[in-house]
């Protein structure tokens, strides 16, 4: 008899490439609430996949670059007394002791406790940093949590217009909560420094202030809802973090 052998062809599976948005587009809204036409949004800030990971590593790194490290305890060495032996070594029926300093006596040295010392900081790439905030803003956009407004003019340094304009701006379908009083409900993004809109809007408890070239994404994440005011300007500046 013959011997026949038979050939399996080989299957290789090829990952599925991602699709790649190069460009999206939002609503854009005025002052007054009504739509003003659309925004034109790049894929790369806007249209990033969501990476958990990422985001933690990048977060948790800030957190802990913004710890100040103050808490501090005394050692054996740092605290006082300690200079006798307390009783002779043998024949008081009591066990031996060399220093009162000692950390299980009381008033004794503190046995690892916290050191003004200890270096908390970490190392966070400028890609790493960047990437993570344009996931926090595509996943934001996603959920409909960012606010498009063409720009927002207030004639005077005044709380109660800045109070008016927020009023006006959460009867838009999906923000009615602009107007919380919660400490993370709603950071504005301006293209450059205001002071007009950073003084009126400071006495708001429920609004944070910010530029889009200090925007990071440990802020990004913290807050509910975003406002992002003349776009084509701040998304410009957004996209500059990566150059």
């Amino acid at each position: 008899m013959k011997e026949t052998t038979a050939t399996k062809k080989s299957t290789v599976k090829v990952p599925k490439e991602k699709k790649v948005v190069s460009e999206l587009s939002a609503t854009l809204y005025n002052q007054k609430g009504t739509s003003a036409g659309t925004v034109a949004l790049p894929g790369s800030v806007f249209g990033v996949a969501w990476n958990g990971d990422l985001v933690h590593q990048v977060v948790v790194g800030m957190q802990a670059n913004m710890r100040a490290g103050t808490a501090h305890t005394k050692d054996r060495s740092e605290v006082r007394g300690g200079g006798k032996k307390p009783w002779k070594q043998k024949g008081t029926g009591r066990s031996r002791h060399g220093s009162n300093r000692s950390p299980i006596w009381v008033g004794g040295g503190v046995t690892f406790g916290p050191r003004n010392d200890k270096d908390y900081s970490q190392k966070i790439n400028k890609k790493m940093r960047v990437k993570a905030l344009y996931t926090v803003l595509s996943k934001k956009l996603t959920d409909g949590a960012i606010l498009f407004v063409d720009a927002l003019a207030l004639g005077e340094i005044k709380t109660k217009d800045a109070a008016s304009v927020l009023s006006t701006l959460s009867g838009i379908e999906g923000f009615t909560k602009l107007t919380t009083k919660k400490k993370t409900g709603v950071l504005l993004v301006l293209p450059e420094t205001n002071e007009t809109l950073t003084k009126s809007f400071a006495n708001l408890p429920g609004v944070t202030i910010t530029t889009a070239l200090e925007l990071n994404a440990l802020v990004a994440a913290t807050f509910n809802t975003m406002v992002v005011v003349n776009p084509v300007d701040a998304v410009a500046a957004l996209e500059s973090k990566m150059k």
